[in-house]
């Protein structure tokens, strides 16, 4: 019943909350998205939430547009600002993401919506993070790790999909702030990994069917 109804009721009902309170919030960040980084202010890219169906994820822009002589973007590193960077450390940028709870995308907790063109480079036991929506708040707060692997991290969504409860997500929701902490301690915003599908090329792990 939880996971059926009462999960998306509070998620609704709390996103729609946010979006009301935080609009002020919303106005200055992009005010300085805009100033500093120009346009789109909103990061649009193609995500899989709960049985890998694909949608639309915002996010506030974190990086310019510059380009190299040739017409192709810099390396991330390269076109990340200063401000860019405080979004990413303090998690603001991912703000544009109570849009996509609201219209139920995602919820408030859960796994973190991933590419879809990952979606074959999960095994059959990361599939479980398909049983319910990707989250803003990632099962990962349990576990006060800001920077895991990609095997710790499938590992720990497929577990939440598996046993996803209100006691588990009360107890995510409070943790979270610490989490944040971890994430300004260890400059979180200049953070990298290796794309999913890279990474497990590199180990030879072949695309599921």
């Amino acid at each position: 019943m939880y996971r059926s109804f009462f999960k998306r009721f509070i998620d609704f009902l709390l996103s729609g909350i946010a979006l009301l309170i935080l609009s002020p919030i919303y106005a200055v960040l992009a005010y300085k998205v805009k100033k500093d980084m120009g346009s789109p202010i909103i990061f649009h890219q193609e995500r899989a939430t709960k049985g890998g169906k694909s949608f639309n994820l915002c996010k506030f822009r974190s990086m310019t547009n510059e380009k190299d002589a040739d017409g192709n973007l810099l390396p991330d590193s390269m076109r990340r600002t200063k401000f860019g960077t405080f979004l990413r450390n303090s998690s603001l940028d991912e703000l544009p993401e109570i849009w996509n709870i609201f219209k139920g995308d995602m919820s408030i907790i859960g796994p973190r919506p991933l590419r879809t063109v990952d979606n074959v480079y999960f095994t059959e036991k990361e599939k479980d993070r398909f049983l319910v929506r990707g989250g803003l708040i990632p099962p990962e707060v349990l576990k006060n790790n800001p920077t895991p692997t990609w095997d710790e991290q499938l590992e720990w969504e497929a577990e939440y999909g598996r046993n996803c409860s209100f006691v588990t997500d009360v107890v995510i929701l409070f943790k979270v702030f610490q989490l944040l902490f971890n994430r300004s301690k260890s400059d979180y915003g200049e953070y990298e990994r290796k794309p999913l599908a890279t990474e497990r090329k590199e180990y030879k792990l072949e695309p599921q069917a």
